[in-house]
């Protein structure tokens, strides 16, 4: 056994003098030459040498030159001087190393068998040290020895020798893949930290623990976050395994001895990791505890026994958690890979005698076979049983199969464990959910504890896999509902852009009531609504869509926003539902800037001004949906300048469990201000943050004003009825087009004007109005009246007709032509093309005002 105590190279020590020290900034890091002091050391190692082949040595040992000898490459340790190992040695000689060498075995020698070796040991010579040299090589070629000097009376204990082995093979590994470069490049460090082996040294009194870059991340923990206390790497630990760990941070001198656990650790990223710990006491003066040295690794590596049932245990538990298909494959591969020392594993769901695959890890291409990379769809490949045999035997039989290394595979398995492969198919309610495949690279013999542990692996992930999977498909038809109660896309607009975000909540069935709708009213008209119902769930997604429906329809109807609230208000007080909705809505003329705001309950938009400034939209509000039928809601008008951001939210985005809704107000106006508005879709991302957990849905609804580039000329006429009211209509028009210089249209439009104003004047009562509007080369003409009845055009229209043939003739006329509700009645409209050439648009400030009136 290694001997305790301080005289241990690189261990440095600390006192309980540095703890005021550690509370500053984030301790300094461990070199990396003390880091692979500290594992060597507690592996039972005091000098470990690499020796290989000196020049013109080929790899069965025979030097070209007669010069047949080991060289010592590199050392790591105490210094090689202490030791005073040989820098050559004959291959033919009687050193261990040149036997391990020659005969490709390992040598383990304790303190008397090292003292018959006449060279190649330390000297002088001591009755205390032992020694294991052990060959490095691969497929039959060899390429060096490693040399490890043990401070142990008894030689190197098992559990030592096997963790040896393993770094034997890492460094040879580091050998072959060096071979042919021009200069030595270093091997123990290296290799030493591909085995991912993390060191520690901890003082009990204080609670400051030295811990190097391994360790923290095996725990998932930056060096910049480390502040040296026990208390940060403990807190990564599940609270099950705390007990345990307490009795290392709080030792008891008498029956502390030799200690090694098992504990699990949530990283950062949410997967649960096993971890080996092992230590041991170095008492102080006065025989209290003054230091605790240990070593912390993946449970595949340094690994005495692993306790089945409690690993069963958190399976079990982890796959309850698991509500997701790629959270069973997260479980599996933390459950398989570290703990097994697998290379891959993969899961596979079974779907009408199809293979769908669901995990690959390692995810990268290049990690699998050839034949997989050919076969890669949009996320990942999938095969019918029947073209992998292998997969349908197990399958068909139900059973675990475990291959060994050299086992011959059809084309679609080749590649994926060359040195052992398990077949585990995954059962629930007596038939195969699916399949899981486990491969190593290396050699792997399959012990008995390890079958067992793949038998009950594979039965509990059968069942939670067809949980998962019921869960997605759930889940699936929950998102297919949402979507269709959401817009698919938003309209251009002329003078602006709108982007929207939906999030929806992260628990229970992910469906809500938040909602949002932008609402194309006119050429030059937009409305925004964002809104929630109350609750999510099925049927706050159902009344959502029912809400977002009648409020476009009650817009497009043509109604201002304060009838539009009230006429939804009373439509939701009327489903006698115990649910009430918030809703905010902004009507947006996009040539003038001027916006309308109604807001029934919910929060108050926030506007970003072109200089930067963010401010909440002071909107009087009125009391939410549903509540009271007779509930009023007031308008507030507030004029927007181009480059101003409108931002509309629900309380998702603002508030939740640990935030108060001012605070979250205060970020989001923050985040509005700092993101850039040259892109409204990446300053949507960029309010919506990291919302973590969600516990509600989130809507966010963005509207970057720009203003439009032409704006159009406009003119109205109320006409009165009197006996020559079509005539004053027609000398207005011809005003107007005279001053707008488009005078070629002049025919068309009287023509136009003459027909829809007589339709208006004899088919309509109460008040009836005539508006021209000048845009891009098109002349619109829109007569408004009192009546909700659209015109109907004549099916037939013979010669002795007096009539009817009016809309016929205006149709004719016209590029276009329609009618549309409005608010108290309806608006017929037609567009005429300016011939030959295009106006140029009146600047803003030289417009005319519109003309109201009668006769002149």
């Amino acid at each position: 056994m290694p001997q305790d105590g301080r005289s241990w190279a690189g261990f440095p020590e600390l006192r309980a003098s540095e703890a005021g020290s550690a509370d500053i900034g984030s301790p300094p890091p461990v070199p990396e030459v003390a880091a692979v002091d500290r594992v060597l050391r507690f592996a039972g190692a005091a000098l470990v040498a690499v020796y290989v082949p000196g020049e013109g040595v080929s790899d069965a040992g025979v030097s070209d030159a007669g010069e047949e000898e080991l060289r010592l490459a590199e050392t790591v340790g105490c210094a090689t001087s202490e030791y005073g190992l040989a820098e050559h040695l004959p291959v033919s000689g009687g050193s261990p190393a040149a036997y391990a060498f020659r005969t490709g075995r390992p040598l383990w020698l304790n303190p008397p068998e090292l003292a018959s070796y006449p060279e190649g040991g330390p000297t002088p010579p001591r009755a205390e040290l032992s020694l294991g040299a052990l060959p490095l090589g691969s497929d039959g070629s060899r390429l060096g020895c490693l040399v490890v000097v043990g401070a142990a009376r008894t030689g190197f204990e098992a559990e030592h020798r096997r963790f040896l082995e393993r770094y034997s093979d890492a460094v040879a590994g580091l050998l072959q893949a060096g071979e042919g470069r021009p200069a030595p490049v270093p091997l123990l460090g290296p290799a030493l930290r591909s085995l991912r082996v993390g060191s520690f040294v901890l003082v009990p009194n204080t609670g400051l623990v030295e811990a190097d870059g391994i360790l923290l991340d095996l725990v998932g923990i930056t060096p910049d976050d480390f502040d040296g206390k026990a208390d940060t790497l403990l807190a990564h630990a599940l609270p099950e395994d705390m007990h345990a760990l307490m009795s290392v941070l709080e030792p008891s001198t008498p029956a502390f001895g030799r200690r090694e656990l098992e504990f699990r650790v949530r990283r950062p990223t949410g997967e649960m990791r096993w971890l080996n710990l092992s230590c041991r006491l170095v008492p102080g003066a006065d025989d209290r505890p003054d230091q605790v040295l240990g070593v912390v690794t993946a449970t595949s590596v340094l690994r005495r026994s692993a306790d089945d049932v409690a690993r069963i245990q958190w399976l079990t538990a982890a796959l309850d958690d698991a509500t997701e298909v790629r959270d069973v494959g997260r479980v599996v591969v933390a459950a398989l890979r570290e703990p097994l020392g697998a290379d891959r594993v993969a899961l596979a769901e079974l779907r009408d005698d199809r293979l769908t695959v669901t995990m690959l890890d390692p995810p990268q291409p290049a990690a699998w076979p050839e034949t997989w990379r050919a076969q890669w769809r949009s996320e990942w490949p999938d095969a019918p049983v029947s073209a992998l045999p292998t997969l349908q035997m197990a399958l068909r039989d139900g059973r675990t199969d475990l291959w060994p290394a050299g086992t011959a595979f059809e084309p679609g398995l080749e590649g994926i464990g060359t040195g052992g492969l398990a077949v585990l198919p995954l059962p629930a309610k007596g038939r195969p959910a699916g399949v899981c495949l486990v491969g190593w690279d290396q050699p792997h013999e399959f012990a008995p504890e390890e079958r067992s542990l793949l038998t009950a692996t594979a039965a509990l992930v059968g069942q939670a896999l067809k949980r998962a999977h019921a869960h997605d498909a759930e889940q699936e038809l929950a998102t297919l509902l949402q979507r269709s109660l959401l817009p698919r896309r938003l309209p251009e607009l002329p003078g602006g852009t709108a982007v929207a975000r939906y999030l929806p909540a992260r628990r229970g069935l992910q469906v809500g009531g938040d909602w949002y709708d932008v609402i194309a009213l006119s050429e030059d008209r937009v409305a925004l609504v964002i809104g929630d119902v109350q609750g999510h769930s099925a049927g706050a997604a159902t009344i959502m869509g029912q809400m977002r429906t009648a409020v476009r329809a009650y817009a497009v109807e043509g109604h201002p926003p304060d009838v539009v609230m009230s006429h939804a208000n009373r439509l939701l007080v009327g489903m006698e539902t115990d649910l009430f909705a918030t809703c905010c809505y902004a009507e947006l003329d996009m040539d003038e800037g001027t916006t309308l705001f109604v807001r029934a309950g919910h929060l108050a938009p926030l506007v970003r001004h072109p200089d930067g400034r963010t401010e909440e939209v002071q909107v009087e509000g009125g009391l939410p949906l549903g509540v009271l039928a007779e509930a009023e809601f007031p308008m507030t008008s507030v004029v927007l300048t181009p480059g101003t951001v409108l931002a509309l939210v629900t309380d998702g985005l603002v508030e939740s469990a640990d935030l108060p809704l001012d605070e979250g107000m205060r970020r989001t106006s923050a985040a509005l201000a700092e993101a850039d508005p040259a892109d409204p879709g990446r300053m949507a991302d960029a309010l919506l943050g990291d919302v973590g957990r969600r516990e509600d849905d989130v809507a966010l609804l963005l509207l970057r004003y720009d203003g439009m580039k032409i704006r159009p000329t406009r003119a109205g006429w109320a006409v009165w009825r009197l006996p020559d009211a079509v005539m004053h209509a027609r000398r207005f028009t011809a005003r107007t087009l005279r001053r707008w210089k488009v005078e070629e249209a002049t025919d068309p439009v009287l023509l136009v004007v003459s027909e829809l104003v007589t339709n208006a004047l004899v088919h309509t009562q109460g008040p009836v109005s005539v508006d021209l509007t000048l845009r891009a080369g098109r002349v619109r003409v829109s007569v408004s009246d009192s009546s909700p009845r659209a015109p109907a055009k004549p099916v037939i229209v013979d010669w002795e007709s007096t009539g009817g043939r009016g809309l016929l003739l205006v149709e004719a006329m016209s590029e276009s032509f329609g009618s549309v509700p409005v608010a108290g009645g309806k608006q017929v409209w037609s567009e005429i093309a300016v011939p030959h050439r295009e106006p140029d648009p009146a600047p803003a400030d030289a417009e005319p005002r519109p003309e109201r009136g009668g006769p002149p």
